[in-house]
């Protein structure tokens, strides 16, 4: 009885009761054979004994299974670059990038706010930089490094960074086609009929969505990489393959050292952030092309047009699909 009373206490109070126990263990065990079994069972499970345990060496096996369990929470394509070291203590570059011709890359860019600007000429004369050049300008024009409190040698290091996660060997869907894609929506977004409509924030996620949309495209379809079983296509189910990557690049890109250019935006901002960049990166995916331009006819035809000719997009699901 008094063993029993022990073991309960043991189990449900402190220490100074294991004691106890032990005492009644080590008369038991002296009694008899039979006794010292039973108190070397109760010692082993109720005492939680920390026993020395030999813990074998991993072999290669099981560091090669480690190595690729690490591997499969890891994005594809991510590569450590060293671009905020050479921006510290510097001063920003006019147009966010080093060039000896300034002065062409300034004429160039006087169409910034036009259709047509010439975005191989910006390429030449920004040292072949363009998407950091444009995005650059984009946003003093907009005056969005302001507004949301991001730092110049901050916004240029992300900037860098995304531009070299862009395929210069890849012949459409490089850094070029991202600046040019980005210049067009910031054009779209001065339309008189969407004067005011957006917000600063909604502005900010669409051009940060039009640099991002295409980084480290390999230069092959979604339905290539489907029909070649590739690691992407496993990772995302077949679903929008290329636009979930490019998502996941860019955000991840965010990670990196001196290149959180969202920082300072509060978390409800961040996350809405978030849901606007990624609703419309995968809507670039043009096997949904058709669907989404079917669904803007309807929602445009339907909807009240001010006096000015400016549209009334009142709800998300409006606004996002413009």
């Amino acid at each position: 009885s008094a063993l029993k009373n022990a073991i309960f206490v043991c189990v449900l109070l402190p220490c100074q009761f294991k004691r106890m126990l032990n005492r009644e263990l080590t008369h038991l065990s002296e009694m008899s054979r039979s006794g010292n079994q039973v108190s070397e069972y109760i010692s082993n499970t109720f005492l939680d004994k920390q026993n020395d345990v030999e813990i074998p060496s991993p072999t290669q096996k099981d560091r090669e299974k480690k190595k690729k369990q690490q591997l499969m929470t890891q994005i594809s394509g991510v590569k450590k670059l060293m671009h905020s070291s050479s921006l510290n203590n510097t001063s920003i570059s006019r147009f966010g990038v080093k060039t000896e011709k300034e002065d062409h890359l300034a004429k160039e860019l006087e169409d910034l706010n036009k259709w047509g600007l010439n975005i191989f000429n910006v390429a030449r004369y920004s040292h072949n930089r363009p998407l950091t050049c444009i995005m650059y300008a984009i946003f003093q024009e907009r005056d969005l490094l302001k507004t949301f409190k991001i730092s110049s040698d901050t916004f240029v290091t992300y900037m860098m960074t995304l531009e070299d996660h862009y395929h210069s060997d890849v012949a459409y869907h490089n850094s070029l086609h991202a600046a040019d894609v980005a210049q067009s929506t910031h054009v779209l977004l001065s339309t008189p009929a969407l004067d005011a409509v957006f917000t600063d924030l909604e502005i900010l996620a669409a051009i940060f969505a039009a640099a991002i949309h295409d980084v480290d495209h390999p230069g092959v379809s979604n339905q290539f990489l489907i029909n070649t079983n590739s690691e992407l296509a496993l990772m995302y189910n077949d679903e929008s393959v290329l636009e979930n990557h490019h998502l996941a690049v860019g955000f991840k890109l965010l990670q990196e050292e001196h290149c959180d250019i969202f920082q300072n935006l509060t978390k409800k901002q961040r996350q809405t952030l978030r849901k606007m960049v990624i609703d419309m990166v995968l809507a670039t995916d043009m096997s949904k092309h058709m669907s989404l331009l079917a669904d803007l006819k309807t929602m445009v035809e339907t909807k009240k047009v001010t006096s000015s000719g400016v549209l009334l997009l009142d709800n998300y699901t409006d606004r996002i699909q413009v």
